[in-house]
């Protein structure tokens, strides 16, 4: 019995052992996988604890301002999207791209071009901001605008120390410059919405949000310029801005293009219903965006001449997308009503429509990104741009005759349109590059569109049960019907990499 006992501690022991080395492998390794798992975990826990800060703001403010506030500061921001796409010069990317960007005299230009890009564009707005205000009708948008985007000025001044934590693979720094000042924002925008029932609380609380990212970056990672200039290292930093040239705006035009129609047609309060219903989907989109790309990249780099495992890390990433996407789709389709009242109130249920197409956007969106991630990997940026272009192309030629017939939902398909173009002509050029099985590739399509039945059934099912519509059962019974199709997406995948096993044993 004591030798029993004795082996069972033995193993015990072993497995613990084991266990501890690959978390210390993770926690101290200078591997990259380890900097890059560290990384995803820095990152990934502060855009968690970000997001779900947010969206209780959002809950909030959404009981305390009216909705014509949300719509009038998505003008705001759009209108100032549009003059930072065009005077973008990307300093941080190049900085971290570059070899020799942690010397001093690279991140000293950077710091300038960097300022000097922010004072640019505050300018422009300042000055175009009454004719801003009069194109929309809204004589409030030519003082929020100048008020907001001091923001721009708060993010162009940030240590360029940050950026070169970046480089370094220091993400513990940059996760608490990045959401630490985020987080104070959003604690201040809900105190100020207290006392300012109106647009302002937004507006003084999102320029909160880049001032704390600003002092946050000086606090963290110091760094003080000098009054040098070094003509090398900014021809140097230039030239990798002209490869990126135009991405930035083509991305706004396909991502804001619904938001200036919609202003243009509609009133405040109607804009704001529908900015806040899409919200609630591209929150988590843009998280899932965000850790994916930061993580993946460095990972699909290190395999850039290894079209297979490429490959084999693409089909896996798109399954886990779509298996947990397609029936989250579903959901908010037989949900989206619920899931707004619950959120926000019963008002905004009225956008459930478009909530339940912006979530299919989303995911095609999380899909066509790790394909982007591999044109990057294998160093071919421009690539990507031609999907933008073609979803920005699209977009233009739809998006008022969608919206001026169909109203938000038109807006939302116009977006769905542009996005499948873009990610068509992705797959073809991720076909023709890697060699991938497009077979294989709609394999995963298959699956997690049967497995999405389940929530449809679920959902159709209820519909008997009248008090099952009521917002609570109604999504209760929705995330049954999404744990139903995640148990039977996962049962498929297993036969099938099991049956892949077994035949490359037989083999």
């Amino acid at each position: 019995m004591s030798a029993v006992s004795q082996g069972s501690d033995s193993m015990f022991s072993r497995m613990n052992s084991q266990i501890r080395q690959r978390i210390d492998a993770v926690l101290l390794g200078q591997e990259l996988k380890a900097k890059v798992l560290r990384g995803g975990v820095w990152l990934g826990g502060g855009s968690v604890g970000e997001q779900a800060l947010r969206f209780g703001r959002n809950m909030v403010l959404a009981r305390l301002l009216a909705p014509a506030a949300f719509g009038t500061m998505a003008i705001a921001l759009s209108t100032a999207s549009i003059i930072d796409s065009l005077l973008d010069v990307g300093v941080r990317e190049a900085l971290i791209q570059n070899p020799q960007g942690h010397q001093h005299r690279y991140l000293n230009v950077a710091w300038w071009l960097s300022l000097g890009r922010g004072l640019a564009i505050y300018s422009v707005i300042f000055v175009m901001a009454p004719w801003i205000s009069q194109f929309y009708g809204n004589r409030e948008l030519s003082p929020l605008l100048r008020v907001t985007l001091l923001s721009i000025l708060f993010h162009s001044a940030m240590s360029t120390g940050a950026n070169l934590a970046v480089k370094q693979m220091k993400f513990s720094k940059w996760a608490a410059i990045n959401h630490g000042g985020a987080i104070c924002g959003i604690v201040l925008t809900v105190i100020l919405s207290l006392f300012m029932r109106d647009v302002w609380a937004l507006a003084i609380g999102y320029v909160a949000e880049n001032a704390g990212r600003c002092a946050f970056s000086y606090l963290l990672c110091p760094y003080f310029p000098s009054f040098g200039w070094d003509r090398e290292a900014a021809r140097d930093l230039l030239r990798f801005s002209r490869g990126v040239f135009g991405l930035s705006f083509l991305n706004l035009v396909f991502g804001r293009a619904d938001i200036f129609v919609l202003a243009r047609l509609y009133p405040a309060t109607s804009l704001g219903l529908y900015t806040l219903a899409v919200y609630l989907i591209q929150t988590p989109t843009s998280f899932l965006m965000n850790l994916l790309g930061q993580t993946l990249l460095p990972t699909f780099s290190q395999i850039q001449g290894e079209n297979h495992r490429l490959n084999q890390i693409l089909f896996k990433v798109t399954s886990l997308i779509l298996a947990l996407g397609l029936p989250a789709a579903a959901l908010s389709f037989f949900c989206g009503r619920s899931l707004l009242t619950i959120a926000y109130g019963q008002k905004y249920a009225a956008a459930a429509v478009p909530l339940a197409i912006a979530s299919c956007v989303a995911v095609i969106n999380l899909v066509n990104g790790q394909i982007t991630t591999v044109f990057l990997a294998k160093g071919q940026p421009h690539l990507h741009r031609r999907c933008v272009a073609v979803m920005a192309v699209t977009m233009i030629a739809l998006i008022y005759p969608s919206v001026k017939w169909f109203g938000f939902v038109g807006a939302q398909m116009a977006c769905l349109t542009s996005v499948l173009c873009g990610y068509l002509l992705q797959v073809k050029r991720i076909q023709d590059i890697t060699k991938l099985d497009l077979v294989q590739y709609g394999k995963s399509y298959l699956i997690s569109i049967i497995a999405s039945l389940f929530v449809v059934a679920v959902c159709l099912g209820s519909r008997s049960v009248p008090w099952l519509a009521n917002p609570l059962p109604n999504i209760a019974l929705g995330i049954l019907g999404c744990l139903l199709a995640y148990v039977l997406t996962y049962a498929a995948y297993e036969a099938i990499f099991r049956v892949g096993t077994d035949e490359v044993r037989a083999a």
